[in-house]
């Protein structure tokens, strides 16, 4: 029977099952992680609730008929995917089968071969390095995806509207290992995609922290967040 470490944690292993159904995790790590759905019931529960939160964000894009060069694209870049030489497909289930959300966002236009970050709610044709997906704290709903194509920028994307009081304002934290402590990269509109330049920061890293927190219209007074955190997510690099 293959379980997890015996010090896995149950935060470890939602977070493995993210990375598992976000399509982020190695070739070899990705195998050893279906080898212990065989057996591992909690990880299996892990992997099926991320897959149920994540399939919902398909209604909030508009559907449009794919390209013509669309499905030839996603073809050869699964197959690329595939051992030499192909077992039959009764054999060697994909991950392409095991994940219908990619299937689903793939048919509002979007380029297939990019992870989750590139995919949801936007027209980008460059691969994003880091993903990071903002859930709240209590429910684990989805709220934004944050991209970065390189690591000196990224883009915060929301995924809906989110109701701020009238007295408050979101402001958007990162806070990397090492670090003293959270840095302000500024307030955010709700429902609003914002492109945030990390000039003054240290480049992107992996596991890097990322949050939204209420705080005073004009944000934090003490440059530190305040507030109760609304949305929070790690970055995981991607290419």
């Amino acid at each position: 029977m293959i379980t997890g470490p015996a010090d896995e944690t149950p935060e470890e292993r939602d977070e493995l099952a993210s990375e598992y159904v976000l399509g982020t995790l190695s070739a070899e790590r990705r195998s050893e992680v279906q080898q212990r759905l065989r057996d591992d019931a909690e990880l299996r529960t892990a992997v099926d609730t991320w897959e149920r939160r994540l399939l919902g964000l398909t209604d909030l894009v508009e559907p449009t008929t794919p390209t013509a060069h669309l499905w030839p694209r996603i073809e050869r870049s699964v197959a690329a995917l595939q051992p030499r030489p192909p077992l039959p497909v009764a054999q060697s289930p994909s991950w392409w089968n095991l994940l219908p959300l990619w299937r689903a966002l793939a048919g509002v236009g979007l380029t297939a071969t990019l992870l989750l970050g590139a995919l949801l709610l936007t027209q980008t044709t460059v691969k994003p390095t880091y993903l990071v997906v903002l859930v709240g704290p209590q429910d684990k709903a989805p709220g934004w995806v944050i991209q970065a194509s390189n690591p000196r920028e990224i883009q915060l994307i929301p995924l809906g509207v989110v109701e701020v009081p009238a007295d408050k304002a979101l402001e958007f934290w990162t806070k990397a290992e090492g670090w003293q402590g959270p840095v302000s990269l500024g307030l955010v509109k709700p429902g609003q995609t914002l492109s945030v330049p990390l000039d003054k920061l240290p480049p992107l890293v992996p596991d890097q922290l990322f949050e939204l927190t209420l705080e005073n219209p004009t944000g934090s007074p003490i440059g530190k967040p305040t507030g109760p955190i609304q949305f929070i997510g790690r970055a995981v690099k991607v290419i």
